[in-house]
């Protein structure tokens, strides 16, 4: 059994985690002694943004008019499958208890928390997906407050498409606001926020290394990596294809790593050709994503059999 790497990696996605976890522990404890004023002087640092940290009802409006009426759409369409397979779950769960013993009762109840802070990307790409997906399902779980944040652009504040989402899906609050400061305002209740129970949705290695840190003050969903995608291919797949999904998770960040793995050389050398051809057409933050995940992260392995294959 051999595998010969075409393509092999010269870094793995992992971060210095001591550097990151040192920079956010001691941002969150920054904020936490300093309150408001202190994750009001990160958002200006990091977010370059000083406009209203609270949206109002009106600029919540205002934001949804800057969607066009196809995307409104489409928004509404994704929401409302979201919700009825958030209510199909929730009628799954029930409240339950038997006396085990004469004396001794044991059961389970599904409480929903009183207030969940939903974390939607917003950086580099509007997540508007996120918005959908985290504060829908708190929603129908009848968290009594649920709160929204997104990263505010300079001078402009959240994209629209996630206020729109976000206010869709019936989010209480939506905090201009992201990084690891929107997740201290959420889990330590400032701005005038209720101490957010859990913490939901994904973000970049700040943000899931301040939840991480805050886990066992708050719930969270999980801890998520860098984005990954491995593409197992024969002779008989479409190179453009398989190029084309590799891209596609490459562009997401530029530590994502990306792997193909072939018992067929021609298609590993046509997909190792066609990879940077296609990410020459990308925009320039999703190109420079793209080229830096390939050169840095990602590999090519040529198997001898499709057992190998699968055992790789």
């Amino acid at each position: 059994m051999t595998r010969e790497y075409l393509k092999k990696a010269t870094r793995t996605a992992r971060s210095d985690t001591r550097e990151v976890e040192a920079t956010v522990r001691a941002i969150l404890e920054d904020i936490e002694a300093g309150g408001e004023d202190k994750a009001l002087e990160y958002a200006r640092k990091f977010d370059r943004y000083d406009g209203p940290v609270i949206l109002s009802a009106e600029e919540i409006a205002a934001a949804a008019e800057r969607v066009p009426e196809k995307l409104r759409a489409d928004i509404r369409f994704a929401q409302d499958n979201v919700r009825r397979f958030a209510e199909l779950q929730k009628s799954s769960i029930h409240d339950v208890q038997m006396e085990v013993v004469p004396g001794l009762v044991a059961g389970q109840k599904a409480i929903a928390v009183d207030a969940a802070g939903c974390y939607v990307p917003g950086g580099r790409y509007s997540h508007v997906a996120s918005a959908i997906m985290t504060v829908t399902t708190a929603k129908v779980a009848g968290v009594d407050h649920v709160i929204a944040c997104s990263p505010p652009r300079p001078g402009v504040g959240i994209a629209p498409a996630i206020v729109y989402a976000a206010h869709l899906a019936g989010a209480h609050t939506i905090l201009a606001m992201g990084g690891v400061q929107a997740v201290a305002a959420m889990a330590f209740g400032l701005f005038g926020l209720p101490k957010a129970r859990v913490l939901a949705g994904p973000g970049n290695q700040f943000v899931a290394e301040a939840k991480r840190i805050l886990y066992g003050r708050v719930g969270i969903d999980m801890i998520a990596g860098p984005t990954d995608s491995l593409v197992i291919a024969d002779a008989s797949a479409d190179p453009r294809i398989v190029a084309a999904d590799l891209v596609g998770q490459a562009e997401h960040g530029y530590n994502s790593p990306v792997w193909l793995v072939t018992d067929d050389r021609q298609l590993a050398e046509e997909v190792m050709a066609l990879v940077p051809r296609l990410t020459a057409d990308l925009p320039q933050l999703n190109r420079e994503n793209a080229e830096a995940a390939w050169r840095d992260y990602a590999e090519v392995i040529l198997c001898d059999s499709r057992e190998e294959m699968a055992a790789t």
